[in-house]
């Protein structure tokens, strides 16, 4: 069993800028292919169908999938970091997912207070994860290198 300790705030910022490229790019190309050049220049909030499947539902779908299937995120995984279960270090249940989805909203509409919380909480829980019972953890054991024959 490897060491773990509650992951905090810098790191956790890091981990999430990778993973807004990575979904920048993974949703800006089929946005650009299908509503073109424009839909960057347009004042429009919202273009279309596939604007809010892009944009919105595969986002959510794609997070949820990623804390049940690798208790992360690539930018998470990236350091070694798991969105677990508070109680029980578990994998995130869908429901819990959700929640911490829609926790995401109210951590940032109180001027980000909810995710500055994670620099000053004892278990580093943003209002996110102390809505969803989760907290983010960092493995800190390495692992030992062990070669097939």
């Amino acid at each position: 069993m490897m060491e773990r300790e509650y992951a905090g705030f810098w790191v956790r910022s890091v981990a999430t800028l990778i993973d807004m490229l990575i979904l920048s790019i993974v949703t800006g190309i089929p946005l650009t292919i299908i509503y073109g050049q424009d839909y960057w220049r347009d004042q429009q909030m919202i273009h279309g169908f596939w604007q809010v499947m892009i944009s919105y539902v595969f986002p959510l779908l794609a997070t949820i999938w990623f804390w049940r299937r690798y208790r992360g995120t690539p930018g998470k995984m990236a350091f070694r970091l798991n969105v677990v279960d508070a109680q029980t270090g578990g994998a995130l249940t869908v429901g819990q997912s959700v929640l911490r989805n829609i926790g995401y909203v109210v951590s940032a509409l109180p001027m980000m207070l909810g995710y500055l919380w994670v620099g000053v909480d004892r278990r580093k829980q943003g209002f996110h994860d102390k809505m969803a019972g989760s907290v983010v953890v960092r493995e800190l054991g390495k692992e030992p290198v062990r070669f097939e024959e």
